[in-house]
């Protein structure tokens, strides 16, 4: 574990890439697997950093850490992508302090993502907080940030139709084939990489299509049989990929893998194919669309459909800020009385340092004394209400002692 002190909300950073600013080839250079991230986190502490975690999502990658500047993240960053400096810094936003804060909450609720109102950003979220976690790298002050942005979250989609209806990266695959494939039922589908959203995508493709002529690929064949069995659907193994391809209609992607998956040579010749890419870096080998009667469609082309859900989720908007704003608000709240904690602390210890003679204590009724720890306890807190609501921390120390000895008068 790190050493973690009482953090300023001027050093949280935001430093990031996502899809205003760039299409899924771009972003691919700057997206982050599992194992970079593990290699990022080791790599932390030589700038400097102890607290952070990263968002690599279809649509972003994003650094959210505590830094004295943002060149700390962005070198970090560097060590490990595949895309250039000069790219970033014309494609790339800094945020720090209550700007990156509400960043944060907007993602979270799916403010900002590409398909608005996409509420599987949030579950991408708690993922990478939980490995930042596990490796020691959220602090205090991360961890309640991170639980406000995760209740914010939860209120939106309880009180607000944001995320009303079913329009997502998933089902707006789904829609895209409903849309340019007739006899659906007919064809047979080849579901690449049974993650998160590949589970989602291939729910969706049963309940919206009707059609169970699906077959689950998987870099771990035992986690596509198990969905493949759960689900009434056919499997098979990743060293089958070029034969199950040779005969598949519809192709469906959803990998973390740093190279193309589908290679050029899996489709060439192999008669017409719809291939819906949903990874970044794209996992279908560029030129592939290219093939004669090959259709390749990646993110953002699926983001590009229009809903009318999406439509109504516009105008949620404006409540979903307001409740983002109360839950910002609260962690302010949280922070401002967390600076006073070493002064709290100081005066606990000196309290408990005051002797009061014991007789004055036995004077009291049994039920109605409190013990010596829990008299200063209470000493504390009520200081600590005081200090929250005048903002002032000296004034109230004296009156604190004062308080403890009244007590035992």
């Amino acid at each position: 574990m790190h050493t973690k002190e009482t953090q300023n909300i001027q050093n949280f950073w935001v430093v990031g890439i996502n899809y205003k600013k760039t299409d899924a080839g771009v972003r691919g250079l700057f997206a982050i697997n599992n194992s970079q991230y593990d290699e990022l986190l080791a790599l932390a502490p030589e700038y400097g950093l102890t607290e952070l975690f990263i968002l690599s999502t279809c649509n972003r990658t994003e650094i959210y850490g505590i830094a004295e500047n943002s060149d700390q993240l962005t070198e970090l960053l560097f060590r490990v992508c595949a895309g250039d400096r000069q790219t970033f810094s014309e494609i790339a936003y800094l945020k720090n302090g209550t700007n990156g804060i509400e960043h944060l909450f907007q993602v979270a609720a799916g403010l900002d993502s590409q398909i608005l109102g996409d509420y599987e950003i949030l579950g991408q979220i708690k993922i990478a907080v939980k490995q930042a976690k596990a490796k020691g790298f959220i602090g205090a002050f991360m961890e309640r940030l991170v639980n406000c942005v995760l209740q914010s979250s939860k209120a939106v989609k309880t009180h607000t139709a944001l995320s009303g209806g079913t329009v997502s990266v998933s089902f707006a695959a789904v829609q895209y084939i409903k849309q340019h494939v007739e006899n659906i039922k007919e064809k047979k589908i080849i579901l690449l990489g049974t993650g998160k959203i590949g589970k989602s995508t291939c729910l969706n493709l049963i309940h919206y299509l009707g059609t169970h002529n699906i077959t689950l690929i998987n870099r771990t064949y035992e986690t596509a049989a198990n969905m493949a069995t759960d689900l009434k659907l056919r499997s098979a193994k990743i060293e089958d990929l070029a034969s199950e391809l040779a005969t598949a209609d519809i192709v469906i992607v959803s990998t973390n893998a740093s190279e193309p998956i589908i290679l050029k040579q899996h489709l060439e010749g192999k008669g017409e194919k719809l291939v819906i890419d949903l990874s970044v870096p794209c996992n279908v080998e560029q030129g592939a669309n290219l093939l004669k009667d090959i259709t390749v469609v990646n993110v953002d082309v699926l983001s590009k459909i229009k809903d009318e859900t999406l439509e109504n989720r516009k105008s949620e908007v404006p409540k979903a800020l307001n409740i983002i704003q109360e839950h910002i608000a609260e962690f302010k709240e949280w922070h401002n009385l967390r600076k006073h904690v070493p002064l709290l602390k100081e005066v606990k210890n000196k309290l408990k340092a005051i002797h009061i003679d014991a007789s004055l204590i036995a004077k009291k009724e049994t039920k109605e004394v409190l013990t010596r720890e829990e008299t200063i306890q209470n000493v504390i807190n009520v200081m600590a209400i005081k200090m929250r609501r005048n903002n002032a921390a000296g004034c109230h120390y004296i009156e604190a002692i004062n308080d403890f000895i009244a007590h035992h008068g």
